[in-house]
């Protein structure tokens, strides 16, 4: 792609608050220059925003503060003006009812605190799952020079000999636990090697897959998406960042220069080779849709389909983000997709240089980890898109992390109303239920959770899992951890409680799956779909007020990205009138 650089020196949106001797310009210097700033810091050079997503109640995330300021060593070396400020930090492991319904919040908050102040390029400090959608959605939306830089992954986890990874592991100890395979105080042993440093989830989780969608698109500089968060290379990427978004400002490199149709292309057959997280597919067609780039469920499952999975992580392989940086990280697997034509090389990046540049000199060095494509860990990768009268918009299974023997199955539903119906009735051993089921959980989409939390991959009955099964069939409205792993149909839209189909599936229902052919089918007649639709009722007690009312009102459904319908497109960065 051509891109012209604009002239420079040139009149920043930031002089329209600190250059000139009016009243205002002298009230928005002096209030500055309380913190010590020299005068000549307000010259007309480029005034850099590091949008920090640090909090303590953020783990992945709360070590950014020391990133932060090798980011503004760099903006000062290259010869710009850092300020620091934080926005909602949307912490995955804490949040409640799910760090999803809060994505958008941050979202909106990132964008009016950029249009709000004189910043004339932001640095977006990254980490945990839905921090870094958040951030490029609001940059996006207000269109100035922005570049992502990541906390990075935690070190591999350690317990008797054998990697731990996030999540992964936990899902994997609480279903031995209920088959009777593992004791507690064995848990809560391994609970201590789990997380052992600073940084995000270890596998190849949503925070990873994120960093990786950053990095394919474009978005961040080559090799930031693998370094751990305590190796010292992720210190200088972020002073590097700090220098190239100066850079950026002065050549106004923003986003919709870079987050093109084809940059999108390039993500989505990534996530394939990368073994990604579902997560990926809503955050990555929200932020299409604040670019004004025309991205569907129907792109991913054609762009990803004929990709391999070449990277052997947890879930879906044996190892961790930490191998995959020494591996080479995922310029390798850029490389390796631009050798099998399948990366569009001349999508441009924030360095300013094509994709194909940014990865043509780099090498593999550990093969088990980053696989040849022929040696691929699933020969079809990427994302499932399956539809049918039970998921009219479609819905997504990642193949990568499924079992081969159910990719075409059909089973007898076993339907649980909601999550606490779930919980209530899973450990029964009167439930009438066996592995050639399928578990059908409702409620737990965008409006009905609310906030889509990632409870899809619901965990098997005891009694199942004492005949040594591991994996059934599991359909929800709902999201699952990318940390997560089995064959789980998620995402089903419309959902259950806006009275999408899902909402009337009964226990005893049977269900046909087909994976191959993309089929999702209900068993039941036209007459019969029509008819319990008819009786259905919403769900009751919704919110009446506070920002819950304004997600239920508000919210779209999870083939478009789940983005506040208001949301939708670019606001810009027009200078707001005076505050006096």
């Amino acid at each position: 792609m051509t891109f012209k650089k604009a002239e420079w020196p040139r009149k920043l949106r930031s002089q329209e608050w600190y250059g000139g001797d009016s009243r205002d310009n002298i009230y928005h210097r002096s209030w500055m220059k309380n913190q010590g700033l020299p005068a000549d810091l307000f010259d007309g050079r480029p005034v850099i925003g590091i949008c920090n997503t640090w909090s303590e109640l953020t783990p992945c995330n709360a070590h950014l503060r020391d990133l932060a300021q090798r980011v503004k060593n760099g903006v000062y070396e290259a010869g710009g003006l850092p300020v620091e400020f934080p926005v909602f930090s949307t912490g995955e492991s804490s949040l409640r009812p799910s760090a999803m319904m809060y994505r958008n919040l941050a979202a909106m908050d990132v964008e009016e605190a950029l249009r709000a102040n004189p910043v004339d390029g932001v640095v977006l400090m990254v980490g945990c799952d839905k921090t870094t959608p958040a951030l490029l959605m609001g940059a996006s939306s207000v269109d100035i020079p922005a570049i992502v830089v990541t906390g990075g992954p935690m070190l591999n986890g350690w317990f008797r000999g054998e990697r731990v990874g996030s999540g992964t592991a936990l899902w994997q100890m609480s279903e031995a636990i209920k088959a009777g395979e593992m004791t507690r105080e064995d848990f809560l042993e391994a609970e201590q090697a789990m997380s052992r440093s600073p940084g995000s989830c270890n596998t190849m989780g949503t925070a990873s897959t994120m960093a990786s969608m950053a990095e394919a698109l474009g978005m961040a500089l080559s090799g930031n998406a693998a370094i751990p968060a305590v190796d010292s290379r992720r210190r200088v990427m972020a002073q590097l960042t700090g220098r190239r978004i100066v850079d950026m400002v002065k050549d106004d490199l923003k986003p919709s220069d870079i987050l093109t149709r084809k940059a999108f292309e390039n993500a989505i057959r990534t996530n394939g080779a990368i073994g990604g997280s579902t997560n990926a597919v809503i955050h990555l067609l929200a932020l299409a849709g604040r670019v004004g780039v025309d991205l569907s469920l129907d792109d991913w499952d054609m762009l990803g389909r004929d990709v391999a999975t070449i990277v052997d992580l947890m879930p879906s392989g044996r190892f961790l983000m930490e191998e995959f940086f020494y591996a080479g990280g995922l310029p390798v697997v850029l490389k390796s997709l631009l050798d099998g034509g399948k990366l569009h090389g001349d999508a441009l990046t924030v360095s300013g240089k094509t994709m194909a540049e940014e990865v043509s000199e780099v090498k593999n060095w550990n093969e088990e980890v980053i696989r040849p494509v022929d040696k691929a860990l699933t020969e079809h990768g990427g994302i499932a898109v399956l539809k049918g009268n039970l998921a009219p918009n479609g819905a997504v299974l990642k193949p990568s992390a499924a079992s081969p023997h159910l990719m075409q199955h059909r089973g007898r539903a076993v339907v649980f109303e909601d999550i606490d119906d779930y919980k209530a009735r899973i450990n029964d051993e009167s439930l009438d239920i066996d592995e050639n089921c399928i578990m059908v959980m409702k409620n737990c989409g965008p409006k009905g959770y609310p906030g889509m939390a990632e409870v899809g991959n619901m965990g098997l009955p005891p009694k199942v899992l004492r005949k040594g099964i591991k994996d059934m069939i599991r359909i929800s409205d709902a999201r699952m951890s990318g940390t997560a792993y089995g064959t789980v149909i998620l995402h089903t839209s419309p959902e259950a409680a806006v009275g999408g189909p899902l909402a009337v599936v009964q226990t005893g229902d049977m269900i046909e799956v087909d994976v191959e052919n993309r089929r999702l089918h209900l068993d039941v007649s036209e007459e019969e779909i029509a008819r319990r639709l008819k009786e259905w009722k919403p769900l009751p007690d919704q919110p009446t007020s506070g920002y819950a009312k304004l997600f239920l009102d508000h919210v779209q459904q999870a083939h478009t990205g789940a983005d506040f319908d208001f949301l939708k497109g670019k606001r810009g960065k027009a200078v707001p009138k005076d505050s006096h």
